[in-house]
């Protein structure tokens, strides 16, 4: 039983201003640089989280929070252990959905679009400025395979940094970076009385690989 005395009930009106046609940015990632800058400036926590979904040869769908770890005309990266089971579905099933909850700021951002590896050398730009602490934890685990206690977890990793001489670690051929290429990039401003802006950019392939913007109805 919800602890909540009253869950159907519990909301909050927006009221922090629209996101109209001709105010949004030309293209969709001068618009997203210009609410990730939003973001850091009002010091959210972890504002470069963003929730990943994917899904298995079966359809079924996967979710959960990365950083991401760049962004630019040709998409979002982030960095992850090969031998994941993101890893594992983006192999059968090479597309995901990428969501940027900024409650505090009364917005989203919405991505889908198909997702490649970057190579080795743009995956140790993401490994390289890490801390060993965080290297040593990386290398150590075998990500997504269950484990007895946290106190293996623990030795593996003790026992990993007896083995290294001191400093940054080495890349682990199983650790590296992808980049998701958007199709649609939508961004949602919440709205009064739940009349929310939603202005969703979409790849036009009739347009020689430009974009439109649509709005969609909340």
């Amino acid at each position: 039983m919800c602890a909540v005395p009253d869950l159907i009930r519990m909301r909050r009106d927006y009221d922090d201003g629209g996101l109209a046609e001709n105010t949004v940015a030309p293209t969709w990632v001068e618009q997203f640089d210009s609410w990730f800058t939003d973001a850091v400036a009002a010091e959210l926590p972890e504002p470069n989280a963003m929730v990943v979904a994917t899904a298995d040869a079966d359809g079924a769908p996967d979710a959960r929070v990365v950083l991401m770890k760049g962004y630019d005309v040709d998409g979002f990266v982030f960095g992850t252990s090969y031998a994941s089971a993101k890893a594992a579905q983006l192999a059968v099933n090479p597309r995901a959905a990428l969501v940027f909850p900024w409650h505090a700021l009364q917005r989203s951002v919405r991505v889908t679009g198909p997702v490649e590896r970057i190579g080795p050398a743009a995956s140790d730009l993401l490994w390289d400025p890490r801390p060993r602490g965080s290297q040593l934890a990386a290398a150590a685990s075998l990500q997504s395979t269950v484990v007895d206690s946290r106190d293996e977890l623990v030795e593996r990793v003790r026992l990993l940094d007896e083995q290294t001489p001191p400093g940054p670690l080495p890349r682990p051929e199983a650790w590296g970076g992808y980049r998701v290429r958007p199709d649609t990039v939508e961004f949602w401003q919440g709205g009064s009385d739940r009349l929310h802006d939603r202005l969703k950019f979409v790849r036009d392939d009739q347009e020689g690989g430009g974009w439109v913007v649509r709005r969609l109805a909340p």
